[in-house]
């Protein structure tokens, strides 16, 4: 269940990207309260970043309805939607010579605009990202010589200097070591906890969403197999019918965890 109102909803959403031969969203709905933390989980092509791209208005539904904040999504200008979602996409290379702290102060553009310069407040406020971010002891490095988890904290901490409302993370944790993957886990969940945000998580690791998110949804080929706390979603019939392989489920502290076996394992308990 949600625990405030709902600041991002989809309402049987539908998308087809042009030529091709089905759905890559079919009808799906969905609700994020503030304060919620939601993972979308689910096997490549699922539909997965195409919900996200339709949640953020980058694209726009063939069919049913898209609101952020209880607006439709298509009717918000860029700079206002700027400042209420804040978007951590999978991959980014940064093409300037940038110091973290200036890469971090980008995030404060929605509400700066082009031609005004940081003030008081906005130094403020990158300030605090970077420490809520652990990251202010690496303000004077260039980007480029950061490790991919201390790149990935950057554009955190940038997210949060956007001061929003709505935190949407597309594989935020691709490619990180296990140590780097998990601070970026225990950061979003405690940041949504601690400033009421909406959490929209899209991952591959389905075991660590089972234990930091409230809620799962389950995508297999465009549609939401399954939705809800982890404790009801991740059965083994629900992972072995969306991943098409034999798992067996173990709990890790009453939270479902599953472990892909081998296939000469299927059939055994």
């Amino acid at each position: 269940m949600t625990t405030g109102s709902a600041a991002l909803a989809l309402r049987e959403v539908r998308y087809r990207y042009p030529g091709a031969d089905r759905d890559a969203v079919a009808g799906v709905s969905l609700q994020v309260a503030s304060g919620e933390l939601v993972a979308i989980v689910g096997p490549n092509g699922s539909g997965k970043t195409t919900l996200l791209r339709l949640l953020v208005g980058a694209i726009a539904p063939d069919a049913g309805t898209v609101t952020v904040a209880g607006r439709p999504v298509g009717s918000w200008d860029r700079r206002g939607l700027a400042r209420t979602v804040a978007v951590v996409a999978q991959r980014e290379e940064s093409t300037f010579p940038l110091r973290v702290r200036a890469a971090v102060e980008l995030g404060r553009y929605p509400h700066l605009g082009p031609f005004r310069a940081p003030g008081a407040h906005d130094r403020e406020v990158v300030a605090a990202a970077l420490d809520r971010c652990d990251m202010t002891h690496f303000a004077d490095r260039r980007v480029a010589t950061l490790s991919g988890g201390e790149w990935q904290r950057v554009r955190l901490a940038r997210a949060l200097a956007q001061e929003p409302a709505i935190l949407v993370l597309d594989e935020a944790t691709a490619n990180l070591d296990i140590r780097h993957e998990m601070t970026v886990f225990e950061l979003v969940a405690e940041l949504v906890a601690d400033r009421g945000l909406a959490g929209v998580l899209v991952t591959h690791n389905v075991n660590l969403a089972a234990r930091f998110a409230d809620r799962l949804v389950v995508l297999s080929d465009g549609t939401a197999r399954a939705a809800g706390p982890p404790r009801a979603v991740l059965t083994r019939e629900v992972l072995e019918d969306t991943f098409g392989w034999p798992v067996a489920i173990h709990p890790w502290n009453g939270i479902p965890q599953f472990i892909p076996k081998r296939m000469q394992e299927a059939n055994e308990p």
